[in-house]
């Protein structure tokens, strides 16, 4: 005999609030956890399809491992000096852009001299907000030692967890399946499929368009000339899984930066503004459509909620969780709202048929 529905409730209610518990505390501890685990689930339909030509799961993980490791390092070898070398530059180059800037402004608006004019305090009292936030920043950046070590540690733990996960991936999913509850295992399979299904298409494909735009947006900033495309387009490609901030943070840096660069070469600035309009025409009629798709149903407000609450709440943790845990609430909330709608609070007693016409 199942349990009443008041005591599953209480039953799954503390395990969800230990699951935030755990998240609160503990989220900077699980990071190198959550990511591995996450590169095991990404890389396990890999592992599989190695398995059915014939390789055991032991070959098949470290065949994906080692293919990692030598991405990971042409990488690391090939675009990360270049991508340091002009985020540095672009950092040395600020105090000279503020003060061309500045000399623009006060060409373009003289009252910026009177000391008294709003706009001159308006724009002094952000200057001053600005330096204080960069020497806290720089301050703790400075003063935190620890943050090398959790680079490190992070760096060796990533790879070995996601190791071991992608080695006994299927041993586990087996285990849970075993610890279902069995009244309600065919109803949970289910669903774990369905979020499954929403999950990869998501992640997988919104990784695939992030990627596309990086590399297109890099190459083509480079192509026309830009002195930083190559971060302009990493940053843009980085943040184009959040809808339209890419497109929008990677734009008005790009622009802004021409306009410092390409000042009165107003054929070179619209070169730079095409480049992101195509790259948004790209995104959503032809990238977002063909390897994301509709069937997803992550709705771009409901994706930038869960970030913005996950965020808020459990950091950068927070953020990697968000996809997961919107994709899963979307899937549980559609189920929820079928049930709904087949049961008599929906339905009514007039729309109950009668039992007299069930059994003929």
């Amino acid at each position: 005999m199942a349990l009443p529905m008041r005591e599953q409730a209480k039953y799954w209610g503390v395990a969800l609030l230990l699951l935030f518990v755990i998240l609160w505390f503990l989220g900077g501890v699980m990071l190198p956890f959550i990511v591995g685990s996450a590169i095991a689930y990404f890389l396990d339909p890999v592992a599989d399809r190695l398995e059915r030509l014939g390789l055991s799961r032991v070959s098949a993980t470290t065949i994906i491992t080692l293919a990692a490791l030598l991405i990971v390092v042409l990488v690391v070898l090939a675009v990360i000096p270049t991508l340091i070398k002009q985020t540095t530059a672009l950092i040395n180059a600020a105090p000279e852009i503020a003060q061309h800037l500045q000399t623009f402004l006060v060409e373009k608006f003289p009252q910026l001299t009177d000391s008294t004019s709003t706009i001159r305090q308006s724009l002094a009292e952000i200057a001053t907000a600005i330096q204080a936030k960069g020497a806290s920043l720089a301050q703790g950046v400075i003063s935190s030692a620890l943050g090398l070590i959790s680079a490190l540690v992070f760096i060796v733990v990533v790879p070995v967890v996601a190791f071991y996960m992608l080695l006994d991936w299927d041993n586990m999913v087996a285990r849970i399946d075993q610890m279902l509850p069995r009244d309600h295992a065919p109803t949970i399979r289910r669903l774990g499929t369905e979020i499954n299904d929403a999950l990869s298409a998501f992640v997988r494909g919104q990784l695939t368009v992030c990627l596309t735009l990086g590399t297109y947006y890099a190459v083509a900033l480079m192509a026309a000339g830009l002195q930083f495309g190559l971060v302009v387009g990493a940053v843009a490609g980085a943040i184009t899984f959040i809808p339209y901030v890419g497109a929008l943070v990677g734009g008005t840096l790009a622009i802004g930066l021409a306009l410092f660069q390409f000042w009165g070469n107003w054929i070179s600035i619209g070169i730079v503004a095409a480049i992101f309009a195509v790259g948004q025409f790209l995104e959503g009629n032809v990238l977002t459509p063909r390897l994301v798709g509709k069937s997803v149903g992550l709705h771009p407000v409901w994706l930038m909620l869960a970030l913005s609450v996950f965020g808020s709440l459990f950091g950068f943790v927070g953020m990697l969780v968000a996809v997961p845990v919107s994709a899963a609430l979307g899937v549980l909330i559609r189920f929820a709202i079928g049930q709904y709608q087949g049961s008599l609070l929906y339905i009514g007693l007039a729309g109950r048929i009668p039992d007299d016409e069930e059994q003929a």
